[in-house]
């Protein structure tokens, strides 16, 4: 039985000159064009010998010439001279009154594939976002994706580099502390994803890192974009696999996500170029039902003996909370008012509660505020909740101190502690807050609080004034972020002086801070503004609709700029103050402060604003404190990516 026909219009009528060939598609099918002695023929355009595409080739002496190894095919016919029986198929072609059309097979029904298994199965896990860069060794699974896209159970965001897909993952995972996915090709696409996957890796964040790869079949000798991923990927992922054509395919993920969900870090599978598209029966997709326990974990009694015996007799306790309490702020929160205790934040952790809390006191430590450290050193024990007790951070090993966290190996990590409790956080507060019910508080220390908010206003207030006349001061440029920023925003931060100013001067009220913690990462904050943007489009999540606020410097803006035209293209709701000094300034601070010359810190930008304008969105240049309020008044109301470019002291910080 003959296989119908179905026509497709592929060029104008007089689109095709007498002599020259072209690239057409016909569906799903790639045509090779050829117009040759008054005939128009189509040939199939993949060269039988290396896959070479024939329409990119050329008609010389009446004969189609291979451009990648120079065979020859008739081109009407697709035979080659000499009587060979290496020819390509031809399709038939019409000449109609609107167009060149070209016949071409029905296609019969797509056959589910391993790819199209293993997106299903991502997508049971609550994958709900992919950022990444389709390529030449990805493209079946890329396909499966586009199923499912289509479909409406999963979103996909092309970059303009792997290493924004992977932050953007890494944000969105901290930020709601579910995985999403990045997807490159093999060889550079993959090694690029791995700044971000670091920053997953060392921030707990919870990441799905998928990697094509070339044939198993010249896997070894060094084949093109060929590299050993499993090794490159090293340590940074606590789990990698390769998918192979006998793989349990949906169990495979089922481990993956169940790896970067339970250790909070990034699971990685590799999918090599001939396994995505291989057939599967009716296999089913998997899902997580049955596979991930309750971790309400909790701590021995007998370490919880001893955090009471300590907080019982404390006068002056003080909570630190880290970026590790982020899902279990309300019953951390309601211990505190329950002890009286001021709250202190590590830097990962700003926001979690409010400034404007008469327990709150900021951010402890080098980006941090005189109000967190005055406490810290009047207090007689430390209660720490999600901290690793990080050098920037500086909690004091000369206190009496209680750390609770679900990872036992962050327990007293760089020194001893004095009860190291093990047990999830919000089960381990409530257990506390029960078992010191009868307790009263020691001394009400809110009006203390207040006062020291009041010095520190006014030495914020007296620092706004300075002015050198090389810019805005960083004082005064994050008191107008305080007033004007939404107090639901989501604040992605980037690295660098203006992040240590972000830390010290903004004072936040219900704002969800995400920043590279441990990895410090520049150029982190516009990618991790593009993650944030995907979880509030989310309608059943806690962030659905939230504006996302990132800043950053020229320095770290400049690293992935070319992600403003991603933005662009997605419309993301997103603004981004950029602070421009034209220079790395902590690093010049530092090449200060150790005695050696400023030496290669300067930087030679372009008008920021004018390329966000250029790029499709909106960009604003600002010089004063008046044209800032303004300008991000407008940012803030523009329905797309925005930019406000603040032309900053780099010494006044």
């Amino acid at each position: 039985m003959t296989a119908a026909t179905a026509w497709h219009r592929v060029l104008d009528t007089d689109g095709l000159p007498e002599g020259r060939v072209m690239t057409v598609a016909a569906g799903h099918h790639t045509v090779a064009l050829t117009h040759f002695e008054g005939r128009l023929a189509a040939l199939d355009n993949r060269c039988p010998h290396q896959g070479g595409p024939l329409g990119e080739g050329s008609i010389e002496n009446g004969m189609l010439r291979c451009p990648w190894h120079g065979w020859d095919f008739h081109p009407c016919t697709g035979k080659p001279p000499g009587g060979y029986d290496d020819g390509v198929a031809t399709f038939p072609v019409e000449v109609r009154p609107d167009g060149i059309y070209v016949g071409v097979p029905v296609e019969g029904v797509h056959q589910r594939t391993v790819s199209d298994l293993m997106v299903e199965t991502m997508v049971a896990w609550g994958i709900r976002h992919v950022w990444g860069m389709v390529g030449h060794s990805n493209l079946g699974l890329a396909d499966g994706m586009r199923r499912c896209a289509e479909a409406g159970t999963l979103t996909y965001y092309g970059i303009r580099h792997e290493g924004a897909a992977s932050f953007a993952a890494s944000a969105y995972g901290k930020l709601t502390g579910r995985p999403a996915a990045c997807l490159s090709i093999a060889g550079p696409g993959a090694t690029n994803l791995l700044t971000g996957l670091w920053d997953a890796n060392v921030d707990r964040a919870p990441v799905l890192a998928l990697t094509g790869q070339v044939n198993t079949q010249v896997l070894g000798p060094g084949a093109f974009q060929e590299i050993d991923l499993q090794a490159a990927y090293g340590k940074v992922a606590q789990w990698s696999q390769t998918v192979l054509g006998t793989s349990h395919h949906a169990e495979l993920v089922n481990l993956a996500c169940k790896g970067a969900i339970l250790n909070r870090g990034v699971s990685h599978l590799i999918f090599p170029d001939e396994v995505q598209n291989m057939p599967v029966e009716d296999t089913p997709a998997g899902s997580p039902a049955g596979r991930i326990p309750a971790r309400e974990i909790t701590p021995p009694p007998s370490t919880v003996e001893s955090a009471v015996e300590m907080l019982r007799t404390a006068e002056r306790p003080v909570i630190i909370v880290g970026h590790g309490a982020r899902f279990e702020m309300t019953t951390v929160l309601a211990l505190a008012e329950q002890l009286g205790a001021p709250v202190l934040t590590t830097f990962k952790g700003k926001g979690l509660i409010s400034d404007d809390h008469p327990l709150g006191c900021g951010v402890l430590g080098r980006s941090g505020t005189p109000i967190a450290s005055w406490f810290m050193n009047e207090s007689d024990v430390l209660l720490v909740f999600g901290a690793s007790f990080s050098n920037h951070t500086g909690i004091t090993p000369k206190k009496p101190t209680i750390q609770v966290d679900l990872d036992p190996m962050i327990l007293g990590k760089f020194h001893a502690v004095d009860v190291p409790v093990w047990g999830e956080i919000g089960t381990t507060a409530t257990i506390l807050a029960a078992r010191l019910a009868d307790k009263a508080v020691a001394q009400d220390r809110t009006a203390e609080i207040a006062e020291r908010w009041r010095i520190w206003r006014r030495e914020k207030a007296r620092r706004r004034r300075d002015d050198r006349g090389a810019g805005l001061n960083s004082a005064a440029i994050f008191e107008v972020m305080t007033r004007l920023v939404p107090e639901d925003a989501i604040m992605p931060v980037d690295v660098g002086n203006n992040t240590y100013s972000f830390g010290r001067y903004f004072e936040c009220r219900r704002q969800s801070v995400l920043m590279s913690g441990y990895l410090g990462s520049i150029g982190f904050a516009f990618p991790a503004a593009m993650g944030a943007w995907a979880a509030t489009r989310e309608k059943d999540s806690q962030f659905a609709g939230r504006p996302v606020v990132s800043v950053s410097g020229d320095g770290g803006f400049g690293q992935y700029m070319a992600e403003f035209t991603t933005a662009v293209h997605y419309q993301m709701n997103i603004t981004h103050v950029l602070l421009h000094n034209d220079e790395l300034g902590k690093i010049s601070k530092e090449q200060l402060a150790g005695s050696w010359d400023v030496w290669q810190t300067s930087l030679t930008n372009p008008n920021f604003a004018d390329y966000a304008i250029s790029c499709g969105g909106h960009g604003v240049r600002v010089t004063t404190l008046e044209q800032f309020e303004r300008a991000l008044q407008e940012a803030l109301a523009y329905p797309g990516p925005a930019l406000v470019e603040v032309m900053s002291d780099a010494r006044l910080i």
